[in-house]
């Protein structure tokens, strides 16, 4: 029963990460001019692709510019999507089922799609809303500019990731016996104590979970960037460290540097899960111990 998915996890998995790995130790040899079938070959280069990843100073700065990202990020998003789901939550609101699935569909959207919508959007020649600031006199922001490019990535990644995020933390309200809430009220607990002294707390492992799955989101930023780069000059080619892989790999043709730098996203990845996991593995699930 099980070897399907065993086959299916060794082939479209494991084989390509080893593969990788294997890549990662090896270069191209030139020799003489160049020239004829026997003048380029594949040599073992040991840690040399590892040295230079760590060396190049675009990798550096594009570590940089993802973690400014993800601080931008990820605290909005998880407060906005714990915010939905307890307004969600509570007694007092209507139309649960509509609002649940505005708030989500954005989610259904591919993430290039939502990238191109909003990239129009922050094209001052076509966007509605600077039609609106000019008929109102006002200056509106260059959202493609250097210095705020940043701030427009993160909002697609927000109004795209909200949704999910949201109703994980939503299910997790939902499984919560009614019983705990109705003896908060009988105490004379207000909507707002029940959410900050019962509801928050319950659902911290959800929690736990939404960040674990947003900071490897982060780290792993491709599609918006890359599909903004055609509309402004404030992107380069290496602005996120999966795009600096693609440029390596796919335009300078260098498969091996772009394999190692792979290896170092994942294992930082990793390690930044594993990390995160030990800090608040005591907080979020003691309760289940």
């Amino acid at each position: 029963m099980l070897a399907p998915g065993i086959i299916l996890f060794l082939v479209f998995m494991a084989a390509p990460i080893v593969y990788t790995l294997f890549l990662s130790f090896q270069k191209k040899q030139v020799t003489g001019l160049g020239l004829g079938s026997g003048a380029r070959t594949t040599a073992f280069a040991g840690f040399e692709n590892y040295l230079g990843a760590f060396n190049d100073p675009e990798f550096a700065a594009s570590v940089g510019r993802v973690l400014l990202y993800g601080l931008i990020l990820i605290p909005c998003m998880l407060g906005l999507a714990l915010l939905f789901a307890l307004l969600l939550d509570s007694r007092r609101t209507r139309a649960v089922s509509f609002s649940r699935i505005s708030i989500f569909l954005p989610y259904a959207v591919p993430a290039v799609i939502s990238s191109l919508l909003w990239g129009f959007l922050y094209l001052p020649a076509v966007s509605p809303f600077y039609a609106i600031f000019d008929s109102l006199g006002w200056d509106a922001p260059e959202i493609l500019s250097s210095g705020t490019i940043i701030f427009g990535i993160a909002n697609i990644a927000l109004w795209g990731g909200v949704g999910f995020n949201m109703i994980v933390i939503y299910t997790s309200l939902k499984a919560v016996p009614s019983e705990i809430y109705e003896a908060a009220r009988i105490d004379g607990a207000s909507e707002i104590q029940i959410a900050l002294r019962i509801k928050i707390p319950i659902v911290a492992p959800a929690l736990v979970m939404t960040a674990l799955f947003s900071m490897v989101a982060t780290l792993q930023v491709f599609a918006e960037p890359t599909t903004l780069r055609p509309l402004t000059n404030s992107l380069s080619t290496s602005w996120s460290p999966l795009m600096l892989v693609y440029r390596d790999a796919f335009t300078r043709d260098d498969i091996y540097s772009a394999a190692a730098t792979s290896i170092i996203i994942a294992v930082a990845t990793f390690i930044v899960s594993f990390l995160f996991l030990r800090v608040v593995q005591k907080r979020a699930f003691g309760q289940e111990d």
